[in-house]
């Protein structure tokens, strides 16, 4: 794989199911680097796999399809002339999709009522004179009152909440009606689903006073009216995400975290299954084990006996079915794959599934395993080994290598993955494999920090993230090192977001294992971030502990003690880890190194690696590349 070589890495959306679990929809996504977007639209496949995959709409930007429970409308979302992606309407029977909202902003997260006739949804509504065509240079000032006002990809959100909106779907003939907002509170609503008998509208929320101080959110219900007042379903210090209502109409199930008396102890916190009666009342009940129970993922889907999730586990996210009578969870789906999205109806359950040789394809799940519904990967992945290594005092650090073809030995890149919160996993990763193309050999792990190993071991950094993360770091590349295939005397360390915090660590306590540095997105300074990120404001007590050590776990603070070539990249858009992180590193090293560069990309945010302009991705590898090829 080379850098351009992206356009042949697809993207599957969450299937849906039709309601007699015969035919799957899904959105097929791919770069296109001549058009310098995504595109892509909707297909159709039979779930006994008598039939391949075949185009069902012409929209290249086509995406989120669901059935209604009736079989006869697939709601979907497609930009405007705007870009603004609206709800369309496509008949299952064949036809031209028509638009079923339009709102200034778009709309997203179409839920069907269980009889079909209506649809609830979110959409942003913005401020009157914002956002309206107006030059955005030329608009009134923002008076910003709130902590949590912009977040990253999206911007200021404080003037452009996102509400729940329910409307009856239309003749093609029709235009877009007025469809009735039932939540008020200026702030962020997400998930809407209906109740089981259709009487109201879930969906999860911050609208509990001190909601601007904490991170709890609450799952709350109401009715789909305007001017309805919304109930509270969960009273805790929880963050409660994705209801799903019990067929029985009597209990909704919930993702969440517990956060601590606070409500701001997020740090580790392993997100687990929780119910709550739909009436209210007493608190919510965890069903997962919060230490080593599974890492839950989003989206839920409850069945008669049993709740459909998928859970993170030591770099794999399995498909899990947890019974409703308290037995022992079954695994689905396991072993060495990522299981990015499902959908189960009438007894039949399609996932979609990536690993070591594809980008993920859908299947079919069975008692006896699974069986391919699509084979849409044209790549010929380089392998990635599996390694355990231990630290000094005996702790397991669990990743992987990859090494090009070749007796070597080869250059070595160590990366580093960003959260900390989050993990490498068995799945084609780019970065990866354009680096063993390349002819660099890949080491990768998940210390600690990282999320799939338990809440002990997730927990274990905080109030000294750097010393402790770098541990587990070096145990797992001397490890490596002991293939004789990897060159231990030609060593560089990139990372992004925390990978870039650690990067920029590690090059500064540890410089002497390694050649050259590449921090990406990085969090370098823990005081200014507090103020300048969107996160800010809540983020670095919980994982730095306090204050007066904040200097002392700051890579900016020890970046004197850099002496190795440092290429830093970030997005000019970045409000995550604002780019005055990256400016105060660069000045700080190139007023001692020339060898110091910053490479800047213009109008991206902090997922430039993952979602930015394909031409940027390009670019950015192309850079990578150079850099290693300079200094390893």
């Amino acid at each position: 794989m080379k850098p351009a070589d992206l356009t042949r890495l697809h993207s599957l959306g969450a299937p849906s199911l039709s309601p007699d679990g015969a035919w799957a929809v899904f959105a097929l996504t791919r770069p296109d680097l001549d058009k310098d977007t995504y595109v892509g639209g909707l297909w159709a496949v039979p779930t006994d796999g008598s039939q391949p995959p075949r185009p069902l709409t012409r929209g290249e930007h086509d995406s989120g399809p669901v059935h209604s429970p009736d079989g006869r409308w697939i709601a979907f979302l497609r930009p405007d002339t705007d870009d603004r992606a609206q709800i369309h309407l496509l008949p299952v029977e064949g036809g031209d999709p028509w638009k079923a909202t339009d709102h200034p902003l778009g709309a997203a997260e179409p839920a069907w009522s269980p009889d079909s006739t209506r649809l609830a949804y979110t959409a942003r509504v913005p401020e009157e004179g914002r956002y309206d065509g107006t030059e955005p240079g030329k608009e009134a000032p923002r008076r910003i009152t709130t902590l949590k006002y912009r977040i990253d990809g999206v911007g200021f959100h404080h003037d452009r909440p996102r509400h729940v909106f329910v409307t009856t779907p239309l003749v093609p003939e029709a235009a877009p009606g007025a469809p009735t907002q039932i939540t008020g509170v200026p702030t962020d609503h997400k998930a809407p689903v209906w109740t089981t008998d259709g009487s109201e509208v879930l969906f999860s929320a911050a609208l509990h006073e001190g909601a601007d101080t904490d991170l709890v959110t609450d799952v709350w219900a109401c009715p789909p009216e305007e001017g309805a007042r919304p109930r509270r379903l969960t009273h805790s210090r929880v963050a409660a995400e994705d209801p799903a209502p019990a067929p029985d109409g009597t209990t909704v199930f919930f993702r969440g975290e517990a956060l601590g008396d606070q409500g701001r102890d997020f740090v580790g916190r392993t997100p687990g299954l929780w119910r709550v009666p739909l009436e209210g009342g007493p608190e919510p009940v965890r069903l997962t084990d919060e230490e080593d129970g599974p890492h839950v993922q989003q989206r839920l889907q409850v069945l008669d006996d049993g709740v459909l999730l998928l859970a993170d586990r030591r770099g794999a996210a399995h498909l899990l079915r947890v019974p409703l009578d308290g037995d022992e969870e079954q695994t689905l789906v396991g072993g060495p794959v990522q299981i990015q999205s499902f959908d189960h109806r009438a007894g039949v359950t399609v996932a979609v599934v990536a690993d070591g040789r594809s980008s993920g394809e859908l299947v079919r799940v069975g008692p006896e395993g699974t069986s391919p519904l699509t084979s849409l990967s044209d790549l010929d992945p380089h392998p990635v080994a599996e390694l355990t290594a231990h630290t000094p005092d005996g702790h397991p650090v669990h990743g992987w290598v990859a090494v090009p073809e070749g007796q070597g030995p080869h250059p070595v890149v160590l990366m580093i993955h960003g959260g900390p919160f989050a993990p490498y996993g068995h799945q084609v990763f780019d970065e990866t494999q354009v680096l063993v193309e390349a002819g660099y050999a890949v080491v990768l792990c998940n210390p600690r920090g990282s999320s799939g190993y338990g809440q002990a071991h997730a927990r274990a950094i905080i109030g000294d993230v750097g010393r402790v993360s770098a541990i587990d770091l070096l145990a797992f590349l001397d490890a490596s090192l002991d293939d004789a295939r990897l060159d231990a005397d030609r060593v560089g360390v990139m990372g992004g977001s925390h990978g870039g915090y650690m990067t920029t660590w590690m090059a500064a306590h540890h410089g002497e294992r390694f050649r050259a540095a590449i921090p990406e997105r990085a969090l370098t300074s823990i005081d200014s971030f507090e103020g300048s990120s969107d996160i800010g404001s809540l983020f670095p007590l919980p994982l730095y502990g306090p204050q007066e050590g904040w200097a002392r776990q700051s890579p900016l603070a020890h970046a004197d003690r850099i002496d190795i070539p440092t290429l830093i990249i970030h997005s000019e858009q970045d409000w995550r880890c604002p780019v005055e992180q990256a400016q105060r590193l660069y000045v700080r090293l190139k007023r001692r190194r020339e060898d110091t560069e910053l490479l800047l990309f213009p109008g991206e945010g902090h997922e430039l690696s993952r979602t930015g302009l394909p031409s940027h991705r390009v670019a950015r590898f192309e850079a990578v590349l150079d850099w290693w090829a300079r200094h390893l």
